[in-house]
């Protein structure tokens, strides 16, 4: 039995999924074409964590400001949250693959104004187009990829959608790395975009519709060529008799309800199948970033300077291989979601995440105890005119260390014989840094030198591999499954959007909260969150692996409660059920 107590459809495994698209290619040509909108979710993630550190250099106020640094990474999210929402009303009212189309046009024409931007305010402009972009894509591709897919391979394939979007997030890394010494730096990072977003667009236009969308606009003979390309020619009439049950019944509850965006909305939370799983939903899609997951994608070489790195070139290669970790989980997510389940993965993956963010956050403690002290001799030897105010007027500049001298907003200029004996405390100018930087000397804004460098950079491994596999892709998984067909756009729009709206949060106050409680804070922070995230995935999110969309609504009907809480009366039907 398992531990969501339902039988499955079958008991598939990742060598399923890669048999089945052998003898049917086909099938893989529809998931990866609209995977690609992971990809641009993904390159999108990745990009700015790298172009935000010449984009520092190029503009002096972004360089100062760390509200404009949140705003320039957390306007793309915004735009998300409103191409989420539009989105579920374009997937409903036009179809998945126009929805598709829409979003690679949108995030193109803001790859392009961001690559041009002469000023931040334009930067920030083109983020929101490109948002806008990602967050149609971010829940249409793993619906036309569900809806495209035969039910005992459906997790794999859409764990693809993962995939990309982990590959998408290390090719930007290795784009970043590529342009590093280019003119024009990050806007040739930011530019590069466009290019899978007109990948995407030519290819969909030789694809279908999906064909339960097609089914339910009563467009039956699209529908059923569709699925005769995709499943074996025995199966295809029992498919199209399944469709044809729940678009009917679908239909019945429609004429009662009607069919607008705001009465669905109403509908959806009215209806008690549809509401119990929304609260699924939403609560896999929030507890995905509320771990603090896109800290670490939107500004990992911040992060990695944090930890003792200051160089932008050593920061990017360093953040390479957490972005590399990464989509490997992805791949080992295609290969067990099938096999041992949604709510397993990320019951597993939640435990890991909470213990190596309490781990992180005592690493990243004992670096800021043990930051090197600042030299009165050191700082005096670039002159005074070159000292950090603050430190010329403490009282207590005899015991100021390199990350008091940081919180003052000012720069440590290592010593230069080694980084960890005192320094000097200078005043943030490009002038000033470049006068320590010319005697070979290390200049640090972000974090200070530490010997817990790599060790920081080691547990954000381990870190990014306990999510990758569980969290970073079933959450999709779930909400391309958990929904009736007439809601799945909306409810699918609802849940996205939640998942930006938590998103947004974290990335517009990652670095004011790292000003307010310090890295060891922050990342404690989101180890009692996830804590309260699992919590709710325990109670609320049922097990969903190998059933039929009509099983899922039936099995949402009965409600459903962990194992342990269950009556004897409740564990005997469901032992009768998994038998």
């Amino acid at each position: 039995m398992v531990e969501g107590g339902v039988a499955t459809a079958d008991k598939t495994e990742f060598t399923e999924c890669w048999r089945t698209v052998w003898k049917t290619p086909y099938i893989m040509r529809l998931a990866l074409s609209a995977g690609i909108g992971g990809l641009l979710f993904g390159y999108d993630t990745g990009v700015i964590s790298g172009a935000l550190l010449y984009i520092r250099d190029d503009f002096e106020d972004v360089d100062r400001k760390t509200w404009l640094q949140e705003t320039i990474v957390s306007m793309a999210v915004a735009g998300a949250i409103v191409g989420a929402a539009f989105g579920g009303y374009i997937n409903d009212r036009w179809g998945r693959r126009v929805a598709i189309l829409g979003a690679d046009v949108v995030f193109f024409f803001g790859a392009v104004v961001m690559a041009a931007a002469p000023k931040p305010w334009v930067i920030v402009i083109g983020r929101i187009f490109v948002g806008l972009g990602v967050g149609m894509a971010s829940m249409t591709a793993p619906l036309y990829i569900s809806e495209a897919s035969p039910a005992r391979i459906r997790g794999a394939l859409v764990s693809t959608n993962g995939l990309l979007i982990t590959g998408g997030q290390f090719l930007s890394y290795l784009i970043n790395l590529a342009f590093t010494k280019a003119t024009g730096t990050w806007r040739w990072m930011l530019g590069v975009a466009g290019v899978p977003a007109v990948v995407q667009f030519v290819l969909m236009l030789s694809l279908p519709e999906s064909p339960r969308w097609l089914y339910r606009k009563d467009r039956v003979d699209e529908a059923r060529a569709i699925l005769e390309k995709i499943y074996p020619a025995h199966e295809v009439e029992n498919e199209l008799n399944a469709l044809k049950f729940s678009v009917e019944a679908e239909k019945a509850d429609e004429a009662a309800i009607g069919e607008g965006m705001i009465t669905k909305v109403m509908g959806a939370f009215k209806n008690k199948v549809v509401r119990r799983g929304l609260y699924a939903g939403i609560t896999v899609q929030v507890a995905q970033q509320f771990v603090g997951i896109n800290t670490v994608m939107y500004y990992a070489p911040t992060i990695v300077q944090f930890a003792g790195f200051a160089l932008n070139s050593v920061a990017l290669t360093l953040s390479l291989i957490t972005s590399g970790l990464n989509a490997v989980g992805s791949i080992v997510s295609m290969c067990f979601v099938d096999r041992y389940g949604r709510r397993r993965l990320m019951i597993i993956s939640m435990t890991g995440i909470i213990s190596f963010l309490v781990i992180l956050s005592v690493v990243f403690i004992e670096a800021s105890n043990h930051a090197p002290k600042v030299s009165g001799i050191e700082t005096a030897h670039f002159g005074t005119n070159s000292t950090c105010p603050r430190f010329l007027t403490a009282s207590d500049a005899s015991r100021w260390s390199c990350m008091t001298c940081l919180k003052a907003h000012c720069g440590f200029c290592a010593n230069a014989v080694s980084e960890t004996h005192p320094g000097a405390c200078l005043d943030s100018t490009k002038a000033i840094k470049g006068d320590c930087r010319a005697e070979k000397r290390v200049f640090f804004e972000k974090g200070c030198p530490s010997r817990f460098g790599f060790l920081a950079v080691i547990l954000l491994g381990l870190y990014i591999i306990s999510y990758s596999p569980g969290m970073g892709t079933v959450p999709w998984i779930v909400n391309s499954e958990i929904y009736p067909l007439r809601y799945r756009g909306v409810c699918g729009g609802i849940a996205a959007v939640s998942n930006w709206c938590s998103n947004l949060i974290v990335s517009e106050s990652y670095l004011s909260l790292t000003e307010a409680l310090g890295a060891g804070g922050t990342f404690f922070l989101f180890a009692g969150i996830s804590t309260i995230s699992l919590t709710f995935i325990y109670f609320l999110v049922p097990e969903t692996k190998g059933l039929q969309f009509e099983e899922v609504e039936k099995l949402l009907e009965d409600g459903y409660k962990p194992r342990l809480f269950r009556g004897k009366k409740e564990k005997s039907k469901y032992q009768v059920e998994s038998a």
